[in-house]
This record gives structure tokens, C-alpha cells and sequence, in this order.
């Protein structure tokens, strides 16, 4: 493989799992800053801010700060700003969003919103509200924003529905296709690169999911490496395209010669 001067790292079913760290994920993230190799952690997480997933993360026993992370809520803050500088935004997601959504105008019902924003499912997303989020856009003048098209993702023992199951069922049946903003948007990725300051050629992604992680960086010109953790499948391999294929995050630094 291409020497890799950065790596970007997915976080839940790469580094945790329910925020436990995965066997032999700690020693990796220390190998890579005693190589001298900088990492980006990228989540499309939208449950915790930046501060607190580093506070997070931290208490699990990794070494980070929340300046390398960068996150589907924070990357939809952005575009925002830029595509949407006054709207009033109405923001359905698992969590408190509005820290990393600061200068944000956030209304409570989305009737009175121009922009629709979904973030990770959660309880919230009951039929009354999504069934007011399908009438404000049926009615036209309201764009539609993902923070993410996550299918579902894994919890300790079992695998849970994400917000991309509500959005590919709102676009169909409102036919109003929404801007996406996390992975795998091609913006999320150079984001993340820019927080590194190199180029996507002399980066790699570790990631375990093929598409979202792995294809959406691969697409962009990064190295893919797929992980046999978190949400990981068997039938992954024949879904998606990674350059490298390993049993977990431990087995990155040899990979990159980074240990013997």
C-alpha cells in the first residue's frame, strides 16, 4: 500500500463500542502518535458533542482532544451556515445537538421551519412527528438536511434502526431528496483531511462500515480499511470494495509498519 502520512478513524465499532474500548484499540491510537502518524476521529455519532465525546473517550482510556475530531453534527453546522444563513432550522436527532450548532436558528415545530434537519434516530422519532416533518415538506418551500444516511448501528448485543431507514421513506414519499452532510459526503471527508493538513492520496480510513466509511473515503482517493468490528458482516465483503480488510483497529499498525 501507499505510504500513509494520516489516518482517519471512525469511532463507534472501531475505537468503542457502547463507549468500551475494543480489545487492542488503545494500544493502536498510542503506536500512531508514537509513530508520529496524526489521526482525525470522524463520527457520524450525533448524540454527544465534540467536548463531550472527547471527555468520553478519555474515560475510556484513549488519549484524545476534541480539536481531532470532527462529527456529522459539526460538518451540518457548517454547511448550514453556508447554504442556509437565516433559515429557521427544526432539528430531529437522538441528543442535544445545539452546542456544536451554535448561530444555528432553531425553531420547535417544524411548520414554522425552512430547513428539516434529521440527526440520529432515538424514541423521538415517533409517527406524529415524522408524519409533521412529512406535511412541512409536502407542502414545498422546506429543504430537507441529513446528518447522516446510517442504516442502523450496533449496540453492546444487538443492532438498532438509524435515521436513514425515516429518510429514504421521507424522500420517497415527498420526493424532496435531502443534502447529506456526514459520511460518506465528499465534504465530510475533506473536512477532516484539512484538520490533518494532507491529502487525501496520503491518507487511509478505518472504518466498519464498508459504505459509509470505507467506499465514501475510497471514492474520494483515500486507502479503505475495513475492521471486522462494530457493525461489521460477513456480507460486507461482497457489498463494498476495501483496500485492506483486518480483524480490528489493533492490527492497523502493522499493517502501515508501524510494528513488527
Amino acid at each position: 500500500m501507499p505510504p500513509v502520512e494520516g489516518l482517519l478513524l471512525d469511532i463507534d465499532g472501531v475505537l468503542v463500542t457502547s463507549w468500551k474500548a475494543i480489545p487492542g484499540a488503545i494500544d493502536a491510537m498510542a503506536t500512531f502518535r508514537e509513530a508520529g502518524v496524526p489521526v482525525c476521529l470522524i463520527t457520524n455519532t450525533t448524540t454527544h458533542p465534540r467536548a463531550e465525546l472527547a471527555a468520553t473517550l478519555n474515560g475510556s482510556g484513549f488519549d484524545v482532544d476534541a480539536g481531532s475530531i470532527v462529527t456529522a453534527v459539526t460538518a451540518t453546522a457548517e454547511y448550514l451556515h453556508h447554504a442556509h444563513p437565516s433559515a429557521a432550522v427544526f432539528v430531529l436527532s437522538d441528543g442535544d445537538a445545539r452546542a456544536d450548532l451554535e448561530g444555528v436558528e432553531l425553531v420547535d415545530d417544524p411548520a414554522d421551519a425552512d430547513v428539516i434537519v434529521l440527526g440520529g434516530a432515538s424514541a423521538d422519532f415517533s409517527y406524529a412527528i415524522v408524519n409533521r416533518i412529512f406535511g412541512r415538506l409536502i407542502q414545498g418551500g422546506a429543504s430537507l438536511v441529513a446528518m447522516h444516511r446510517n442504516m442502523f448501528w450496533r449496540a453492546t448485543d444487538t443492532f438498532e434502526l438509524d435515521a436513514g431507514a425515516y429518510l429514504i421513506g421521507l424522500e420517497a414519499a415527498t420526493g424532496v431528496e435531502a443534502v447529506v452532510c456526514g459520511k460518506p459526503a465528499p465534504g465530510y471527508f475533506e473536512a477532516a483531511l484539512s484538520v490533518l493538513g494532507i491529502g487525501a492520496a496520503n491518507a487511509a480510513m478505518v472504518g466498519d462500515d464498508v459504505v459509509n466509511d470505507v467506499d465514501g473515503a475510497r471514492a474520494v482517493g483515500l486507502t479503505g480499511i475495513l475492521v471486522r468490528t462494530g457493525k461489521f458482516r460477513p456480507d460486507d465483503l461482497d457489498r463494498g470494495s476495501p483496500d485492506h480488510v483486518v480483524d480490528s483497529l489493533a492490527d492497523v499498525p502493522a499493517l502501515l509498519g508501524l510494528a513488527g
